[in-house]
């Protein structure tokens, strides 16, 4: 080069300045200036070379270890729009053929993905053409889904199809969803229609309670109730919610009428809250049962446990105290056949006691049974405040852990105080 005071067959030094040469397509172009010498100048633009070398390298082996290597191509054609303005010395021809081959190799996969991606699109479509017309809401919207969720997950296909093949799919998206929002926009318009019928006769009927007319608002009522009878169906909670109401019209219009007639109204209790409540009174029975007879009150109890659980009595009929008296009753019989157990192991004379001595004995084993309880309680609320990531189920585990030994711990200390009393402590 004329004029050059250092070159090479890359780059030259002219007027204190780097030049690197021109090649393919790409004109000369200054790099750099000379600082200190030129030596000095030319050398660290040719040691810039090796990290333009090494950029490639490393391309080229995220490119053989990557699973999904299409992704890469943007990539390599980033790299070699900076290797064409690097500011280095050194043969760049090899380089930029380097990221050919690669970009031919990474052209292939992308076509050969493209057109599996197009099989399975199709595959795709045919799925959804096949139930996009169904009736079937709940099942057809979770099977579409299903189906979206796998074409997102499905890669592009060629270009020019892949804006087709889209819109294809979206048509019959927006079909299958159009359809089913008129059909609850018409589902929804019933509901409110049905609804206002059954307000307007829950209404209607609560004016019968101020009626004289008894016989004819009776007669009226009873034309009411079969009215509601051919509504039609609500969803359940709210059905529940206005038959309540309507039911409770209906009982209070009744004993109005009733006690206008002198008729004595026979109040029918559900059988199966007749069970229970004689479950419940033979359970404080057993509970009643003193010493070695516990054991036998035990077995019993846990006879009329499985009674219980087959008893299915709605929560609207069910008797929650009942039930509360029920349990508290099991708790102390097995509460306090456990105190007997203990009491057996460790005072093996004590059916040889007098009664006092009996009663210092269970109410001392108690006091030692109630302490050790407290502490488990103390030790397990600490163990269920330690801060982690349990699951939900695990949660609720532990909260119904920590309430059942609350409750039997309840039923501990109100032993212990009845003992206290017999005892006279």
């Amino acid at each position: 080069m004329k004029g050059a005071t250092l070159e090479n067959e890359y780059a030259y030094i002219k007027d204190s300045k780097v030049f690197l040469k021109g090649y393919l397509d790409l004109p000369e172009r200054q790099i750099g200036e000379v600082k200190r010498t030129e030596e000095e100048a030319f050398q660290y633009f040719v040691n810039r070379y090796d990290i333009a070398v090494k950029k490639v390298e490393q391309l080229e082996k995220e490119v053989d270890e990557a699973a999904n290597k299409g992704s890469y191509l943007t990539k390599l054609l980033q790299l070699r729009k900076r290797l064409e303005s690097f500011d280095g010395i050194g043969n760049f021809l090899p380089l930029l053929t380097r990221l050919d081959v690669k970009e031919a190799y990474l052209n292939g996969l992308i076509e050969l993905n493209q057109k599996n991606n197009l099989k399975v699109k199709e595959e795709l479509l045919s799925e959804t053409r096949a139930i996009f017309e169904s009736d079937d809401w709940g099942p057809v919207s979770d099977q579409l889904q299903d189906i979206r969720t796998r074409w997102i997950r499905t890669g592009p296909v060629e270009k020019k199809l892949n804006d087709e093949k889209e819109e294809d799919f979206k048509q019959l998206l927006d079909s299958f969803y159009q359809r089913r929002k008129a059909f609850f926009d018409e589902q929804n318009k019933i509901i409110d229609e049905r609804k206002a019928k059954y307000e307007a006769l829950i209404e209607t009927s609560y004016d019968l309670h101020r009626r004289r007319d008894f016989e004819d608002a009776f007669e009226d009522m009873k034309r009411m109730q079969r009215e509601w009878k051919e509504v039609g169906e609500l969803p359940a909670k709210m059905m529940k919610f206005l038959y309540r109401n309507f039911k409770k019209s209906n009982t209070g219009f009744y004993e109005k009428y009733c006690k206008a007639k002198g008729i004595q109204i026979q109040r029918r209790v559900d059988p199966r809250v007749e069970a229970q409540v004689r479950m419940m009174k033979e359970a404080e029975r057993l509970a009643t049962a003193e010493n070695d007879a516990i054991f036998d009150s035990t077995v019993k109890a846990k006879v009329l446990l499985n009674e219980w659980k087959n008893i299915r009595v709605p929560s609207h009929v069910a008797d929650r105290n009942v039930a509360e008296r029920f349990r508290a009753a099991c708790d102390k019989i097995f509460e306090l056949s456990y105190l007997m157990k203990v009491v057996g192991r460790k005072s093996p004379t004590f059916n040889f006691l007098d009664d006092d001595q009996k009663n210092h004995t269970k109410y001392r084993e108690m006091e030692n049974i109630v302490r050790r309880a407290r502490h488990d309680l103390q030790q397990l609320e600490e163990t269920s405040n330690v801060g982690g990531s349990g699951s939900g189920d695990m949660d609720r585990m532990m909260f119904n852990n920590l309430k059942t030994q609350k409750r039997k711990l309840l039923m501990k200390e109100v032993i212990l105080e009845e003992l206290r009393r017999n005892a006279g402590a």
